[in-house]
């Protein structure tokens, strides 16, 4: 599990960008798949979302997640749902204590944010749909909503694909570049004619601070090539392999006078 600096300094919080070790799945899944939508045991993801949610100070069933659809739909969390009842939307936003929001990755880019009050969290699932639809700024939007100050909004981007691991063809630069050509910068020539290298941190990064939120920060890591550290759909395509696990990026408000 990786800790972001920034969101580590926030009294009252708990967020880990964890890793696919230190779970109960076996196989292709092993160890710490947390993805409810993959075919994966039933009863060793939830083993591993029970891990996850001990490791945020938070009870099992107040890790949430939900069906992401790579969509700027944001989800304001004011109580548990089921799993039979999750909702649509690629983020999370919070202002209670108890609650873990968690987003599942197996590529895209997590996005951790709290206030520097640690009052108000968010999370979003940024792939390059959702980053060109807006979900990280709706989240932000979201965040103040629920009382925050969009200059005292902290982002991290946790890990994903790195763009040396990311070709996509010319169908992705025309969509991503039509919307503003200033995007061209996070792309470089692929190995192959009309092929090109995404950089989908720094976009997501870039998306961050033009938002205008009081601090961003990377974080390392590329799901593709760090085989031993994370899940990957593209290099789970890549071997015709029949599934792929998920990991989570989690947060959490649990001030301790509200926990009591």
């Amino acid at each position: 599990m990786h800790k972001s600096k920034t969101l580590s300094g926030i009294d009252g919080i708990s967020h880990g960008f964890f890793s696919r070790k230190g779970g109960h799945s076996q196989g292709i899944y092993q160890s710490l798949n947390c993805g409810r939508g993959s075919d994966d045991d039933p009863d060793d993801v939830a083993r591993n979302r029970r891990v996850v949610a001990g490791e945020l100070g938070v009870v099992s069933d107040n890790l949430l997640s939900v069906y992401q659809i790579h969509s700027p739909s944001v989800v304001v969390v004011d109580g548990p749902w089921k799993p039979e009842d999750v909702p649509q939307g690629d983020a999370m936003v919070c202002n209670r204590p108890g609650f873990g929001l968690g987003i599942l990755t197996a590529d895209c880019a997590p996005v951790l944010l709290s206030n520097s009050s640690g009052s108000v969290i968010g999370a979003a699932h940024a792939g390059w749909k959702g980053a060109l639809g807006g979900v990280i700024e709706a989240t932000i939007d979201a965040m103040e909503g629920l009382g925050a100050r969009r200059n005292e909004i902290y982002g991290v981007v946790g890990p994903c694909i790195r763009s040396q691991s990311y070709e996509v063809g010319s169908d992705v630069y025309d969509q991503i570049t039509a919307v503003d050509p200033i995007y061209a910068q996070f792309f470089d020539p692929g190995n192959r004619a009309g092929h090109y290298q995404f950089d989908l941190p720094c976009y997501a990064l870039y998306r961050l601070a033009k938002s205008g939120i009081g601090m961003v920060e990377d974080t390392p890591g590329d799901t593709y090539a760090d085989e031993d550290i994370y899940f990957s759909y593209r290099r789970a395509t890549h071997r015709a392999e029949a599934d792929y696990g998920r990991q989570i990026s989690a947060i959490a408000i649990n001030h301790k006078d509200e926990m009591d």
